[in-house]
């Protein structure tokens, strides 16, 4: 039993009669005939009462009817969806970040997706960026917000850059050195707090390569796989740190942002994606970030401005990605 029996018992059904079908569905009355007589022969009962002038459904046709009526619907539905899902109109999406490397307008994003796309169902999942690369391969996300792709993930995935975050010092607000640009050279006797290098490793490996080039190996003195804990040791005076510009929103109170003048550095986020495993979903989502590359690094450069215009009248300064 095939679709096309089916759609030509329907046919004949709803306009009672072969010759009417026939037009209907542009194929000759012999075709039609033929094929309804073949479905009946192959459920073993009789669908229709054929009659010189009229053709009606005896009791069992009645009853098939109705259901080959919803199985018709259902093959419909199943090939709309898959059309819709190849244009990237439905379907899933999951989407790793990294919460060190995306900043005010990562949110933002997310919910403006979802506006324009209501029928793809959007899974957000924190990870770090090894664990991007892996999850990117074997399927368990499909776009990753991570740190520029390491061997031998950079041969087996794609990433195009977001953007190059600057790296400013965040110092207690009462600390001497407090508001105002400073060289991280005037930084070396401080303790630093960073991030966990098993987070984030092009991160940590940038703070310690910009002290190195500034002179001196910064003092660690405490780790953590938090934001929010590393600005609230900073907070409480135990020490300073180095963070991406674009995390400055996060804004705690007895906290200074300090600009570098020297040397200065950054770090980039890229969006990551396999190549194999690229769908019409995936596609139409990295379109929507090209689209918004230059809105992203305006934000990036321009919190107090451009940021704002992005965030169509900002965020509630609580963000639970902190959390």
């Amino acid at each position: 039993m095939e679709l096309r029996h089916l759609r030509y018992f329907c046919s004949v059904a709803e306009w009672r009669g072969f010759n009417r079908a026939a037009r209907a569905l542009h194929v000759s009355q012999s075709a039609i005939s033929e094929q309804v007589l073949d479905l009946e022969k192959e459920i073993g009962v009789a669908l229709l009462n054929r009659s010189q002038h009229r053709v009606s459904l005896t009791p069992a046709g009645e009853v098939f009817f109705e259901e080959a009526r919803k199985v018709l619907a259902a093959a419909d539905r199943a090939v709309d969806l898959a059309l819709r899902s190849a244009r990237g109109e439905s379907g899933a999406l999951t989407i790793g970040f990294l919460v060190w490397g995306t900043g005010r307008f990562f949110p933002t994003i997310i919910r403006e997706f979802r506006r324009l796309h209501p029928h793809i169902r959007l899974c957000v999942m924190e990870m770090s960026p090894a664990a991007q690369s892996e999850a990117l391969l074997n399927g368990s996300i499909d776009i990753g917000f991570t740190r520029p792709l390491q061997p031998p993930y950079d041969g087996l995935l794609q990433a195009e850059l977001l953007y190059r975050d600057p790296l400013i010092a965040v110092l207690p607000v009462d600390h001497p050195l407090a508001g105002r640009p400073l060289t991280l050279r005037a930084l070396a006797d401080e303790p630093f707090i960073v991030c966990n290098r098993s987070l984030s490793s092009t991160l940590f490996d940038k703070i310690t390569t910009l002290c190195a080039e500034a002179g001196f190996s910064p003092k660690i003195t405490q780790m953590s796989n938090v934001l929010s804990s590393v600005l609230t040791l900073v907070q409480a005076g135990e020490g300073v740190t180095l963070i991406p510009s674009s995390l400055q929103h996060y804004r705690f109170s007895d906290l200074s942002y300090c600009p570098l003048i020297e040397p200065c550095g950054s770090v980039e986020l890229v969006m990551a994606w396999s190549a194999e495993r690229e769908g019409g979903i995936q596609k139409a989502f990295l379109e929507f970030m090209r689209a918004k590359k230059d809105l992203i690094q305006s934000s990036v450069q321009n919190e107090d401005g451009t940021e704002r215009q992005l965030l169509r009248g900002g965020l509630q300064e609580r963000n639970p990605f902190l959390e």
